[in-house]
């Protein structure tokens, strides 16, 4: 383990135990379950995150705070795993649920800030965001299905990151590099954003629906561009 695995695996220790307090502090009546369920899933998430750090040829012999800044992200998204639990928890704390998700989002871009201010980007660290990012949608989807927030739409917000995961081991060019570009992160903002708003009970059902149709159709846009462009470079 190099020194830079063994601080995040220190901080990962002290980010898990938040983990189980926040689940609490959601939940207070709560049993065992979700703080377990939470904790494993931020746990098996936090270090395999640290696994990736060699095989992405981490450069530096520090974490780093902007890597801090993602992992405490990931904390706080492995702990809204309490609202899938207690399918109820939505109604009952939904403005907390909300703070929480809105957190994990208003930080994303403060690890690239941290990373592009103190000059140390890294592959591992653009990585790492990345797939915080496709966790927290993802963990939003979820609990917004179980809830019956809104329809199948939520799918295509929660799951095409891992859907074209998935498609590239069958289609080898998916995998080649794509070039950045700020409408695909601006898209993937709008995405979080939308299912962060539908975890408030303020809307009706045919807004809620709206609002979750109209981020689908704006990341089945940005996907398509990519697979577009993926094609033509084969």
């Amino acid at each position: 383990m190099s020194r830079a695995q063994a601080q995040g695996a220190l901080l990962a220790a002290f980010f898990a135990v938040g983990v189980v307090v926040l689940v609490r502090l959601l939940d207070p009546a709560g049993g065992i379950a979700a703080p377990a369920i939470a904790f494993a899933l931020y746990a098996c998430a936090a270090a395999a995150s640290l696994y990736a750090m060699a095989p992405l040829g981490y450069p530096r012999d520090v974490y780093g705070s902007p890597n801090a800044v993602t992992l405490f992200r990931l904390a706080l998204v492995c702990s809204l795993a309490v609202a899938l639990v207690d399918q109820t928890l939505l109604d009952r704390a939904g403005l907390a649920i909300f703070a929480v998700a809105a957190s994990a989002l208003a930080l994303d871009g403060l690890d690239g800030w941290l990373a592009r201010h103190q000059s140390v980007p890294s592959a591992y660290g653009a990585r790492f965001d990345m797939e915080v990012d496709a966790g927290l949608a993802c963990m939003l989807a979820l609990v917004l299905l179980v809830s019956e927030r809104a329809g199948p739409e939520l799918l295509i917000l929660g799951f095409s990151r891992y859907a074209f995961l998935a498609a590239g081991f069958l289609l080898g060019w998916l995998r080649a590099p794509l070039p950045d570009r700020l409408g695909r992160k601006v898209v993937c903002v709008i995405q979080i954003g939308a299912l962060c708003l539908l975890l408030l009970p303020v809307f009706t059902d045919q807004t809620a629906r709206a609002i979750a149709l109209g981020a689908a159709a704006l990341l089945v846009w940005s996907f398509g561009r990519d697979i577009r462009y993926l094609a033509r470079q084969r």
